[in-house]
């Protein structure tokens, strides 16, 4: 079963974190919504966090563990929200177990194939010899060479914890993110469809999500709508958090 973190009481909403992250990357806006009434349930996904490793890593796993976890918890007519990775599980659940999601809000990513663009960064993470028993700070040292933007390092160090006493470890299962990167760029198959609310929100000075790829969301979703954080790039929840939560605010309300 997955790990997550649940806070407030009524109707269920789900997050779903991107690569690399884990619940803990929601904590405030999750407690945000949990005041406007809602279950907030805050999951860490297969390979991230504290939830379960596994060999298997794609969309189509990942999604049958939200399932079995909303199963689990007697969760119906789910919010989601997703972003990136997080944001096409929520994509292949809503269009998979329609019966299941009521509102669907995805956060700067398309239903498209996406190239693999991780490389850098795995690189970095694979450069980490824990053998020689880094502390934080050589670890960092060791990320810098490769990632050069230090908002991404820390996202990155966020995943460093201490596996035994002068021992740290990243939480993420790297061998399995290795084996499967190509995985994580799917595209929604495309026979999919889901009919009800959804909403779009994409980072403007993010390229995740083009002008030309709205007629491609809308074959998918025919319900969706668009809208656009000026000033803020892929991790446009965390550089941009109020009007994030204000624009998902009233798309729950509407």
């Amino acid at each position: 079963m997955l790990y997550s973190k649940i806070e407030g009481i009524g109707k269920p909403l789900l997050i779903l974190h991107g690569f690399l992250g884990m619940s803990d990357n929601w904590k405030t806006l999750g407690s945000q919504f949990a005041d406007l009434g809602y279950q907030v349930h805050m999951l860490d996904l297969r390979n991230h966090g504290r939830s379960f490793h596994a060999d298997a890593f794609n969309y189509e796993v990942m999604m049958e563990d939200v399932v079995a976890y909303g199963k689990f918890h007697n969760l119906t007519a789910i919010s989601i929200i997703g972003h990136s990775m997080g944001g096409k599980t929520a994509m292949f659940l809503a269009t998979n177990h329609s019966e299941l999601v009521d509102k669907l809000i995805v956060a700067d990513i398309g239903p498209k194939y996406y190239k693999p663009h991780h490389q850098d960064i795995l690189a970095g993470l694979n450069a980490v010899d824990f053998s020689e028993k880094p502390d934080r700070n050589q670890v960092e040292e060791v990320l810098k060479k490769y990632i050069p933007d230090f908002g991404t390092r820390q996202f990155l160090m966020k995943s460093l914890y201490w596996k035994e006493p002068g021992q740290l470890a990243f939480r993420f299962n790297l061998d399995s993110f290795n084996a499967n990167i190509e995985h994580v760029g799917s595209a929604i198959p495309e026979n999919k469809l889901f009919e009800k609310q959804t909403l779009f929100i994409r980072g403007g000075n993010s390229r995740y999500i083009l002008d030309i790829d709205l007629e491609q969301i809308k074959t998918h979703f025919p319900k969706a709508t668009l809208e656009t954080i000026p000033n803020a790039g892929h991790w446009l929840h965390a550089e941009n958090p109020k009007i994030f939560f204000e624009i998902v605010q009233q798309f729950l309300k509407s």
